[in-house]
């Protein structure tokens, strides 16, 4: 193999691909990415055996076709270190990879592209597109919920499932047990009969990386009930395929209240700076803001035994009756950083009962947090 490509793509390419390979690996070859020239282009991947991801980039030119394995991020360090605007030339033989630029020449060790693995995604029946941007705010707005226990694997992703309501839509839902995340859009064309299905953590946060550079465009959505492919930027774009967790998603909608009836309306960039400015003192265990209730303002609250008490009052549309509520403040803080408007809503019912966040009853974000004794 022997291929020269400028720097800015290849930097670009391997920048979105190393990022998937585990920095501690067991089996060698997964510290690897896959190399493959062909016709003016080189495919590049890399996987940790439950995630993939596949680029095309264009080479200034491909002398000798072929494939091969190569340190993923050791050639990504390279990369990023060699003189910008500089072409670089990648030439294979004999267990080696020669890596030049400029004056520079790097000689690194490499493992043959058969032993390399690649995940078989069988069929994949159900496909539909959604706009990048909407994919992005769909991963935004519930991903923060995502469990990081271990042992309740099948809370470790966003719950993606179509349901028919007042009209047929897509739901993604996400939570940890302490609080619920859930985003809702119009069905896609092509979603109807879709599987129930949850995309592990670690692919959202990949393809929430590769949206970013892709957000003008659309991504082709595949699936089955083990597998996932995203693909953006169209032919020879980027291609990241995932297992899905295999498990049974609960079912979120019973904790999502219908009856509270006291409703809280405040502006929720004034109410985020109150709770992160009096939960300065909380301690790591107690991290509880208390809210007291009164009419048209929210006194909030937080009482540590080291480090003293803090209050501050915020001003609110409130009518019903006073009381006592206490929330995680950075559970609270996650979900207020997600609301674009001048107004958020909470429904209420009591100190022990969950709280429903919403912008309003149109918005397509919804959140339910659990609150705290305190």
């Amino acid at each position: 193999m022997k291929a020269t490509i400028e720097r800015a793509t290849l930097l670009r390419c391997l920048s979105h691909v190393q990022s998937v390979v585990e920095r501690r690996n067991t089996i060698p070859i997964l510290s690897n990415v896959l190399i493959d020239a062909g016709e003016g282009a080189l495919k590049v991947m890399a996987t940790d055996l439950d995630l993939q991801v596949v680029e095309n980039m264009a080479a200034a030119s491909v002398d000798a076709p072929g494939a091969i394995t190569v340190s993923a991020h050791l050639l990504f360090d390279i990369a990023r270190k060699l003189p910008e605007g500089s072409q670089v030339s990648l030439e294979a033989a004999e267990n080696r990879m020669t890596v030049k630029a400029g004056r520079s020449r790097f000689s690194l060790p490499t493992l043959p592209r058969d032993d390399f693995p690649v995940i078989v995604e069988g069929d994949l029946p159900t496909s539909f597109e959604l706009p990048a941007k909407v994919l992005a705010e769909l991963i935004d707005r519930t991903r923060f919920a995502i469990s990081t226990e271990e042992t309740r694997y099948y809370l470790n992703g966003i719950f993606l499932h179509v349901s028919e309501e007042d009209r047929p839509v897509l739901k993604a839902a996400a939570t940890d047990g302490h609080r619920l995340a859930r985003f809702t859009l119009p069905r896609p064309d092509g979603a109807e009969g879709m599987p129930d299905v949850i995309v592990p953590r670690k692919a959202v946060a990949e393809l929430r990386k590769l949206l970013e550079e892709a957000l003008d465009g659309n991504v082709q959505i595949d699936l089955s009930a083990s597998k996932i492919r995203f693909t953006m930027g169209g032919e020879g774009g980027v291609v990241l395929t995932s297992k899905l967790i295999d498990g049974t998603f609960p079912d979120y909608s019973r904790v999502i209240p219908t009856g509270n009836d006291k409703l809280l309306k405040l502006d929720p960039k004034s109410f985020y700076e109150g709770v992160d400015r009096v939960a300065t003192i909380a301690t790591e265990k107690t991290r509880a803001v208390k809210m007291g209730l009164e009419a048209d303002k929210v006194v909030l609250s937080v009482t540590s035994p080291d480090n003293g008490t803090a209050a501050e009052e915020v001003p609110a549309q409130y009518a019903s009756e006073a009381f006592e509520i206490g929330f995680n403040a950075n559970y609270l803080k996650d979900i207020l950083g997600q609301i674009d408007s001048d107004t958020v809503e909470l429904h209420l019912a009591d100190a022990g009962a969950p709280t429903l966040i919403r912008q309003d009853d149109k918005s397509a974000a919804l959140y339910v947090l659990m609150p705290m004794r305190v």
